[in-house]
C-alpha cells in the first residue's frame, strides 16, 4: 500500500495540508505596525521630508546590494519604466523580453514608447540565450531579462550577448529580490535592476518598487521619470542632465516605513526559503520521467520555488492528478484548465497591438522602422515547456519536513509514472 498511488487506492503520502502563505506578508508583525503608527501620528505622510523613511529604505536597500544608486517607486511596473527610460529607451527602439513574465515587463516597454519583441524561454524557465540573439534587429536598443520565482536566468550567456551587440540590459528582479546570480546580487550585472515590493513578492508593502544602478546618469534620469515635478524641486544647477517631466510614481512614507521593516528581515526570509529548497532537493530521488528546471546557480536563488518538466506532454496530465492524490496540488504553468497570467499567450493588449490612442501608438509611430508581428503561437518551445512545468513553492511557514514530503510525493509518482 506504500507503494501504490493514492490515486489508485494507496496511502497519499502527504496527510495534512502543506502550510500555505506568502513571504513578506507572512513574516509581518509589530515592527511593521509600529512603523505604520509612528507615521500616521507624524502626520508627515509625503517622501520629500526631513528623516524620510522613502529615503532611508532608498540609503538601506543601495548599502545591500553594493550599488551607488536607488530610487524607490510606486510598483514593480513603475521601476521598470523608469529604469527603460534611465539607460534611454523609447521611441524606435525594440526591447527583447521573455515570453513567460507578467504582461508589466512587456507593458513598461510600451509605457516608454519602445516595442517589445518576445523570445522564447528554455528549461531555466528564463530567457533562451539562443532565441534572443535570433530576434536582434538594428532596432534592438536593450535586454530585459525576468527572473522567474527567485531564479536567475542565465546572465553570463545574455551578458555575453548584450556585449557582442553592444546592447543595453535591464534586469527585472521583481520575482528575485535578493537573489544573487555567481555572488553579486541579481539586478547589478546589467544597467539597472528593478525591484517589486509587491503583496505576492520576497518583501513587500504591499504594493511598491525600486529601481537601481552604478550609473549616476542613468539614475537622475529615472528620478526625472518617477515624478513630473522633480525638476521644480531643485534648481538645474543642481543637476548634471537638463531635467525633463515625466508621468508620477512616488511612494508615500507609509510604503517606505513597511519596506525599511520587511529590508531588515530580507535575509532571514531567504535562508529559510533556501534550506527548504535544499531539503526538498536532497530529498529528491534520480528522476525518471522529468527533467528539474536549470538553475544557473543554485546558492545564489532565492529558494522560493522549485520545477520538474515532464518529459512526455501525455503523461503531464497523469502526474499532476496523481500528485493531486498524494496531497501535493499542482498544475501545469500552461494549459487550457489552469492557465497562468505569467504568460505572453494572454497578452491581448500586445499580441492585438492595441493602443491608447487612435495613431497605433508605438507600434505606428514615425520613428519606429521596424516590423514586429505577434501571435498566440508565436513561442511553441515556450508553450511546450510550460505546458509540461510543474512548479512547486516554498513559503515562509513551512518546515523542512514539509518539503521533504512533496519531494517524496513526486518520487513516488514519478517512479510509478517515470
Amino acid at each position: 500500500m506504500a507503494d501504490r498511488l493514492a490515486i489508485d487506492g494507496g496511502t497519499p503520502v502527504i496527510a495534512e495540508p502543506i502550510p500555505s502563505g506568502t513571504h513578506g506578508p507572512s513574516a509581518i508583525d509589530d515592527r511593521e505596525i509600529n512603523a505604520v503608527t509612528e507615521v500616521l501620528r507624524s502626520g508627515r505622510l509625503f517622501r520629500f521630508v526631513e528623516d524620510s523613511h522613502v529615503a532611508a529604505f532608498e540609503k538601506e536597500a543601495a548599502a545591500l546590494l553594493g550599488v551607488n544608486h536607488a530610487l524607490m517607486v510606486n510598483s514593480g511596473t513603475s521601476a521598470i519604466i523608469c529604469a527603460l527610460t534611465g539607460i534611454g529607451v523609447g521611441p524606435g527602439d525594440e526591447v527583447i523580453v521573455p515570453g513567460y513574465t507578467f504582461i508589466a515587463t512587456a507593458a513598461a516597454v510600451v509605457g516608454v514608447g519602445a516595442i517589445p519583441v518576445i523570445a522564447e524561454i528554455d528549461e531555466s524557465l528564463g530567457m533562451d540565450p539562443a532565441d534572443v540573439e535570433r530576434k536582434i534587429t538594428p532596432h534592438t536598443k536593450a535586454i530585459l531579462p525576468v527572473h522567474m520565482q527567485g531564479v536567475p536566468c542565465r546572465l553570463d550567456d545574455l551578458m555575453a550577448i548584450a556585449k557582442r551587440h553592444d546592447l543595453k540590459m535591464v534586469e527585472d528582479c521583481c520575482q528575485c529580490v535578493g537573489g544573487r546570480y555567481k555572488g553579486a546580487y541579481a539586478g547589478t550585472w546589467g544597467q539597472a535592476g528593478a525591484w517589486s515590493l509587491n503583496y505576492f513578492k520576497v518583501i513587500s508593502c504591499g504594493e511598491g518598487g525600486m529601481v537601481f544602478t552604478d550609473d549616476y546618469d542613468i539614475y537622475e534620469r529615472t528620478a526625472f521619470a518617477s515624478d513630473a515635478a522633480m525638476p521644480m524641486w531643485m534648481s538645474d544647477k543642481e543637476w548634471q542632465n537638463p531635467p525633463f517631466s515625466r508621468q508620477g510614481y512616488r511612494p508615500s512614507e507609509i510604503m517606505g516605513s513597511i519596506a525599511r521593516v520587511q529590508l531588515s528581515k530580507l535575509e532571514d526570509i531567504l535562508s529559510h526559503t533556501r534550506r527548504l529548497k535544499k531539503a526538498f532537493l536532497a530529498e529528491l530521488d534520480a528522476p525518471k520521467g522529468y527533467i528539474p528546471q536549470h538553475v544557473d546557480d543554485p546558492e545564489g536563488e532565492c529558494g522560493i520555488s522549485a520545477a520538474i518538466i515532464i518529459e512526455d506532454p501525455e503523461l503531464t496530465p497523469k502526474y499532476v492528478e496523481a500528485l493531486k492524490a498524494e496531497g501535493l496540488g499542482a498544475g501545469t504553468a500552461y494549459n487550457e484548465g489552469f492557465p497562468d497570467r505569467h504568460i505572453y499567450y494572454y497578452w491581448d493588449s500586445i499580441l492585438f497591438k492595441h493602443s491608447h490612442h487612435p495613431s497605433g501608438y508605438p507600434w505606428k509611430d514615425p520613428a519606429y522602422k521596424g516590423n514586429v508581428e505577434y501571435s498566440r503561437d508565436m513561442c511553441p518551445q515556450t508553450l511546450s515547456i510550460l505546458g509540461r512545468a510543474l512548479r512547486f513553492g516554498f513559503n515562509v511557514n513551512m518546515q523542512e519536513d514539509h518539503a521533504r514530503l512533496m519531494a517524496a510525493a513526486i518520487n513516488k509518482v514519478d517512479a510509478a509514472l517515470g
